[in-house]
């Protein structure tokens, strides 16, 4: 597909503000960082018909049939340093998220997307299908009111509502915590697995080559992205919700599907992959029912990187812990050490020779 149009302000340093409020503008003050192209696209998608015949000279708010609808698609932010680097980065959130959960943080730091800009890498921004700026979808879905912060609050691991984790890496005032919940962002339509990787494919059908960055929800189609898309060259999976197995080599309890056929499971093998766990995660069955979730999650994953490396792959499993990196909730990438993770992960796109020019 053809690129975006390139164009230059190589004169113009762009102090790259995100979606932070002011007072964070004026706590966390960033050196500029120069841009020479930005923009959006969607990517992907699909157009339906309904039946009947339009006429156009009908008043806007009379129902008529005769007409298209454009959805299901992606809808992709995108912006590129000076001197890039080979491979650009795609970023793809997580359940109940848009891709603001890169772009900045709960107490208005910078996010990953920026951290990475400045280290010279683009990055290409996505909201899935029926999330965020890609709203219009195709199937309707009901959205719904429902009060649930506290489920968030214990599911991300922050603590076990109203109690914080003990040494945590989140922002413990009210405000940052108000501007946390304000980032959830509902389905407003009824969305499969497929129509994320179709669109996720059409995303690096227009960045080209790069490293597939995902959280939670999103790690379950990043995989078949790779799969699908040979332009995917790495992925960092920052806990994904599930894992894809060959088939007769499923555990019990995998979230990530039934296997998948060993022609389709072995393109995993075929890039460099890496896996990041916070903290909080008990070795041990507890009473909490979210904590023994992302336990059973940690010990998949870590069956899952011995599959895939039997296979032939390349799978890292980092628990941040076993590393000495402790207090780190399910949000990684936005927590109050975020710099410190974010030079973690470059050295290991450094290792693999992902960093080049």
């Amino acid at each position: 597909m053809k690129k975006p149009l390139k164009i230059y302000f190589s004169s113009i340093c762009l102090l790259i503000m995100g979606y932070t409020s002011s007072y964070a503008q004026k706590k966390f003050n960033q050196k500029p960082l120069v841009i020479v192209d930005q923009g959006a696209f969607s990517a992907g998608g699909s157009v339906i018909k309904s039946d009947g015949v339009f006429d156009a000279l009908k008043p806007w708010n009379v129902p008529q049939g005769g007409q298209t609808r454009h959805g299901d698609h992606a809808d992709v932010f995108y912006q590129i340093p000076q001197k890039a680097k080979k491979h650009a980065l795609v970023f793809l959130h997580g359940y109940g998220q848009s891709r603001r959960s890169w772009q900045t943080t709960a107490d208005g730091r910078e996010g990953f997307s920026d951290l990475f800009l400045r280290k010279g890498y683009s990055t290409y921004l996505v909201d899935q299908p029926g999330r965020g700026a890609a709203g219009q979808t195709t199937k309707p879905a009901q959205v719904t009111a429902v009060p649930d912060d506290q489920t968030w609050y214990t599911q991300f691991r922050i603590g076990l509502y109203p109690a914080f984790n003990a040494g945590i890496q989140f922002p413990k005032d009210s405000l940052s915590m108000d501007k946390f919940f304000r980032m959830m962002t509902p389905n407003t339509g009824s969305v499969d697995e497929s129509m994320v990787v179709n669109a996720m494919s059409s995303v690096f059908d227009r960045s080209g080559d790069g490293i597939l960055f995902t959280h939670s929800a999103g790690g379950a189609p990043g995989w078949k992205t790779a799969i699908k898309n040979e332009h995917v060259k790495a992925i960092v999976a920052i806990e994904p919700g599930g894992f894809d197995f060959p088939e007769g080599e499923v555990p019990e309890g995998n979230r990530g599907g039934k296997g998948l056929p060993l022609n389709e499971f072995n393109k995993l093998t075929k890039i460099p992959i890496v896996v990041y766990f916070g903290d909080f995660i008990p070795k041990e069955n507890t009473n909490a029912a979210s904590l023994n979730f992302w336990r059973g999650v940690l010990a998949t994953g870590r069956q899952w990187a011995k599959v895939v490396n039997a296979h032939g792959g390349d799978v890292t499993i980092v628990h941040l812990p076993e590393i000495g990196i402790k207090g780190n909730t399910h949000f990684i990438m936005s927590d109050l050490n975020n710099k410190e993770i974010a030079e973690v992960v470059a050295k290991w796109l450094h290792d693999k020779k992902l960093d080049q020019k």
